[in-house]
This record gives C-alpha cells, sequence and structure tokens, in this order.
C-alpha cells in the first residue's frame, strides 16, 4: 500500500475560512476590502496574448523590488506569495530532529511547513498580555536549533515586537535561520530590512497582499544575505511567479500614493473600531496591522453564527481564548459592523462584561 512520508501524514491540514456566497462583508482574511491600484487593473486589461504565451523572468521584478526597497538585487527572491517564501527557508535549513522556535499564537503555516522537513517544532507561548516572550525564545535555543520565526507585527494579536529583542533573539542564535515575517510592515513601518547583510542569517519576508490589494495574485519576497539567497534561488521553481503578477507588481509599486492612502484610512478606521468595540465592553489589543484582535468572550460563538446570519465573516481564534480577528475595511463598511454587532449583543440573554 502506497503510504507518504509519516511526517507528511501527521501534518495539521490548513482549512482557508473562505466564506459561503452568502457572505458579502470578508472580515476574516486580512484583505483588503478597497482592491487595488486602478494602474494595476488598467496594466492587466491591456496585456496581451504573446506576452501570456511566454515564461515570465522575474529579474526585472527583482530589480523593482530591490531598488524600491533599497537592497541588492541578489538580496531579493519574488515568491508565489510569502508562503512560498517560507516553505523554501524551511527546505533549506531544517532537517528531521532538528528544531524550530515558533512563538504562538501565530500564522499556522508555519508549522505546516516545518512538519514537512521532519523538524521539532518548539512552541514558545507569547507573555502577559500577549507580549513578546524574548528570554523565553533565547532559553529554548539550543545545538538542534535550525530556525527562529517572529512574525512582526504578530498575527493574530497585531502588537509589534521590539527591535532590541529581535537583535537579541538573532544574537543568541547565530546558527540559526532568522524568519522576520514583516507581512504588515506596511502598517507599522518597523522593519530590520537595514540589518540585511549585517546579519548574515536574517532573512525577511513581505507580501504584496495586504496594503497593495494583490491577494489573488500570489506575490510575495524574501530578502536576506546574498549567498543565503542564492541558495534558496536553486531550490525555487524557475518560473515560480507568473507574467499577470509581475505585470501587477510593477504598477503597483509604481502607484505609491494609492497604498499610503488605503494605509492611512485603515489606520483611522481601525482606531474608530477600537473605540466603537470597548464602547460594547469588548476587549481590543493595541494593533500595528490591518486588523484587531477583540475577545468576545463566552458569547463569542452565538454572535460569529448571527453576524454570518447578516452576511458578516470574522476570523474565530480558538488559539486565544474568546477571541476572534476582525479585518479592516472602509469606514462604511466598519460602521455597518458596528451596527450589526450592536443588534446581535442586545438579544444576548446578558451583556458581555469586558475582561480588561
Amino acid at each position: 500500500m502506497l503510504k507518504a512520508r509519516m511526517c507528511m501524514r501527521e501534518i495539521r491540514e490548513y482549512h482557508s475560512p473562505l466564506s459561503a456566497p452568502t457572505i458579502n462583508l470578508r472580515l476574516d482574511m486580512n484583505e483588503s476590502t478597497t482592491g487595488c491600484s486602478p494602474r494595476v487593473l488598467d496594466r492587466l486589461r491591456r496585456m496581451d496574448a504573446r506576452s501570456l504565451a511566454l515564461y515570465p523572468p522575474r529579474e526585472n521584478g527583482e530589480q523593482l523590488v530591490a531598488e524600491f526597497l533599497g537592497v541588492n538585487a541578489n538580496q531579493v527572491l519574488l515568491t508565489n506569495g510569502a508562503d512560498e517564501g517560507i516553505d523554501l527557508l524551511c527546505r533549506a535549513y531544517l532537517e528531521p530532529e532538528s528544531e524550530i522556535i515558533i512563538i504562538v499564537p501565530t500564522f499556522a503555516m508555519y508549522e505546516v511547513f516545518a512538519q514537512m522537513e521532519g523538524a521539532k517544532i518548539l512552541r514558545i507561548p507569547t507573555g502577559p498580555e500577549h507580549s513578546f516572550p524574548v528570554q523565553k525564545v533565547i532559553d529554548a535555543v539550543n545545538s538542534r536549533t535550525r530556525m527562529i520565526v517572529i512574525c512582526n507585527p504578530n498575527n493574530p494579536t497585531g502588537l509589534a515586537v521590539e527591535r532590541s529583542c529581535i537583535s537579541r533573539v538573532i544574537e543568541a542564535a547565530p546558527d540559526a535561520a532568522i524568519l522576520l515575517d514583516e507581512a504588515y510592515f506596511d502598517f507599522s513601518g518597523d522593519t530590520m530590512i537595514d540589518q540585511i547583510g549585517a546579519m548574515p542569517n536574517l532573512f525577511i519576508a513581505r507580501t504584496f497582499s495586504k496594503a497593495y490589494g494583490l491577494a489573488g495574485i500570489r506575490m510575495g519576497v524574501l530578502i536576506g544575505e546574498k549567498e543565503q539567497i542564492s541558495i534558496l534561488r536553486r531550490i525555487a521553481s524557475p518560473f515560480n511567479v507568473n507574467t499577470v503578477a509581475l505585470a501587477a507588481l510593477e504598477e503597483a509599486l509604481a502607484d505609491r500614493q494609492f497604498v499610503a492612502g488605503y494605509v492611512a484610512q485603515v489606520c483611522a478606521s481601525r482606531e474608530w473600531l477600537q473605540n466603537e468595540l470597548h464602547r460594547l465592553n469588548f476587549k481590543c489589543w493595541p494593533s500595528r496591522t490591518n486588523f484587531l484582535l477583540c475577545r468576545f468572550g463566552e458569547p463569542k460563538k452565538t454572535i460569529l453564527e448571527a453576524l454570518r446570519a447578516r452576511g458578516i465573516s470574522l476570523r474565530d481564534r480558538p488559539d486565544c481564548e474568546g477571541c476572534v480577528r476582525i479585518t479592516i475595511g472602509t469606514q462604511e463598511e466598519m460602521e455597518r459592523l458596528i451596527k450589526e454587532l450592536e443588534l446581535v449583543v442586545s438579544s444576548l440573554p446578558s451583556v458581555p462584561q469586558v475582561v480588561r
């Protein structure tokens, strides 16, 4: 009987909570509800048959991204979404019985890709109020540690990690690949990209799925020391990013005003939503992303089901007790959410009592 490798059979399947047709306001996937720049759409409409018939070289796109980020092109690898970059790192640096340190709760795919390599996963829980447990992470480093992942700002908490804490971790594990996932950088402005090359074990992942509104084309980038990136380039598919994605990337990078406007709107609506949720007696954590982690408490399941019946989906986070993750949409969408949430709360047997 044909059997996959044991580590493959034991992997926990990742289930994306893609919304049912009845959902018309998706606030569960951290996507942009505004969409991409009009320049991107115009470029895609002008694509011809010949351009789609040819294999897509990614070098020009990597040069554009390198210039945009202020690094060298040989330090950049374009990937099919940030997920592929995470996968490549695990394939390159993890072996059976080697260890990867992950701070939880966080993005689930880190574990999935690590399990594919048969690595042992050390889960370090966040500290009080989901603070970054820097000393516990450092104490967990040993001779088998081959990779450490830090999501900054973190998903699903929305909290940022202090630069000094990240530096301490990098210095404590010189023989391990340090992945700094900066998927939400555009909303926080916090980055360690100036340390690329100076810290040879540092890798940074970015995505164009969030602030650029391009989740559907799957475009990410991995930045690292040139010798390490050259290794990853050898195991990446030569045509891992497609022609449509490369064309969209070029226009998205050129329209910085669009991205800046979208980020400003999200930050303003996020603050408004947080205040409204506090008014309704729900606790939120301070976020540096395009989402909020909110504690609904005991009635969470009832609230989520009631909102879904009204066409709104939020992301349940069972790894954060009583909590949901709410993507920040337009101001109008946030006002609709609060209006519907007020109706749901008013129908509950008792008013939620927030736990600070």
